[in-house]
């Protein structure tokens, strides 16, 4: 059978790619940006890939074409498709109806932290020798690809909220019908496809309304959001999450040993379990282990277990991933697309370094950020940073003003270039830089440690 993906570069798309290949298909696909790192991946996998969407690609016609959600009528790819009659699905239809289907679904929902906290829960899998098949939106620094097919009946799935096809507006994980859920929390995100955060508590209930009686669902104690959508009915056991004394009702609870994050009793039901410590930082870390380490429980894993796996957990490919240290300059990479992804981050940094000096370069990238939607907002996330420099690669035409009547440690420029300029004035050891962006940012990382390298 050979099926052909549209769209099949992106992380989601191209981990499909994978799994279809790992079953025996062969498998082709169509992007119109095919690079590094998805597109090198795809290739080691004996995948063939077509620059841009011509209808050329699809000659002969494939048994099946998977198209992803980033392409719409008028795609020529699609026309085609749609004139020749040929076999589509959506990738999350065909994952429900090829691989998820009989298996023990385990996913991860929430605004903030999925690729995270589902690599989190697979590793602890993957440690007790449950082999999972797994599909995460990113590329976990303990596994090779960012999916497989595994060879046991569990399967961790990153659950996007984001729409399935132009033809399926549904938010993808309303396909994947899992046993046990952990819904991280619950933000207004996604501008071009929701109206309103009510929106998206609506879908998140749909999720809540697939899992058995039978399941979990796991889910901090404090968060207004998921309360609203938890309200509109659950069917299923539930149970929470908390720092410290955030809640007295919290089945799991994490005391912290450091400022950082980095070292922390865990407790179940009050009792303490054991320590996690680890390279990672900062509260939303903390929050994601106890939601991996409860998950985890579900499935017969047992926490000590889980808490001596995650001491041994590597992190997540641009997830604070330190990229360069230059006599004493650290270069971070972030996948920041929301200001409390941004905020959050900087917080867990800034309890790590204490007062030596943050330099954040950010790119407002996301749709919703691009929008403006979060515009009152995005200079306060950035507040423990010393210096913040926002890059307008897109020329947003609000951006620049509000940076500019912000002044003081602020500064905008629209070229990286400037940027790069602007990081290496006066920097000096030790520092922290954090380029933040859930894009490419005009190939910045590597130009900016090359300008550092000579500077310093």
């Amino acid at each position: 059978m050979h099926i052909h993906i549209l769209g099949i570069c992106g992380t989601f798309m191209g981990s499909l790619a994978v799994i279809a290949r790992e079953m025996g298909y062969e498998v082709t696909g169509s992007d119109q940006h095919v690079y590094p790192p998805m597109s090198t991946q795809l290739e080691a996998q004996g995948i063939r890939l077509c620059e841009g969407y011509s209808p050329d690609h699809l000659k002969p016609a494939p048994d099946l074409v998977l198209i992803g959600n980033a392409l719409s009528r008028g795609n020529p790819a699609v026309e085609y498709v749609l004139n020749q009659g040929i076999d589509y699905l959506s990738g999350p239809e065909w994952l429900a109806r090829d691989v998820l289907r009989h298996r023990w679904v385990l996913g991860v929902a929430g605004t903030h932290g999925k690729t995270t906290t589902t690599s989190m829960l697979l590793w602890v899998l993957e440690q007790a020798g449950l082999a999972p098949g797994y599909l995460v939106g990113g590329v976990p620094l303990d596994f090779p690809v960012s999916g497989r097919l595994g060879s046991s009946d569990f399967f961790v799935i990153e659950a996007d909220e984001y729409d399935s096809a132009f033809f399926d507006k549904r938010s993808k994980f309303i396909h994947y019908r899992p046993r046990t859920l952990i819904l991280n929390n619950l933000e207004y995100d996604h501008a071009d496809i929701f109206d309103n955060v009510e929106a998206i508590e609506r879908q998140f209930h749909h999720l809540v309304r697939t899992v058995p009686s039978g399941g979990l669902i796991v889910r901090p104690a404090q968060d207004q959001h998921l309360d609203r959508a938890l309200n509109m009915g659950c069917w299923t056991p539930v149970q929470q999450t908390a720092i410290g004394g955030e809640s007295d009702s919290a089945d799991w609870t994490a005391e912290l040993l450091d400022d950082a994050g980095s070292h922390f009793m865990v407790l179940h039901r009050r009792q303490p379990v054991a320590a996690v410590q680890w390279t990672l930082t900062g509260n939303h870390n903390v929050r994601n282990a106890l939601a991996a380490i409860a998950a985890a429980r579900h499935v017969g894993v047992t926490p000590d277990h889980a808490i001596a796996a995650l001491c041994r957990f590597s992190g997540v490919k641009r997830r604070m991933e330190l990229l360069a240290d230059i006599h004493g300059i650290r270069v971070y990479d972030d996948f920041a697309h929301h200001p409390t992804a941004i905020q959050t981050t900087l917080e867990g940094l800034r309890r790590q370094v204490g007062n030596e000096p943050i330099l954040a370069i950010i790119e407002p990238r996301s749709n919703t950020m691009r929008q403006g939607v979060h515009r009152d907002r995005l200079l306060a996330s950035a507040e423990l940073a010393d210096t913040v420099l926002w890059g307008n690669l897109e020329k947003l035409d609000w951006l620049p003003d509000l940076v500019h009547a912000a002044g003081g440690k602020h500064r905008c420029a629209d070229t990286v270039d400037a940027l790069i300029e602007a990081a290496c004035d006066g920097i000096s050891s030790p520092s922290h830089v954090v380029v933040m962006s859930n894009g490419g940012f005009g190939g910045i990382h590597p130009r900016l440690i090359k300008a550092l390298e000579a500077r310093v």
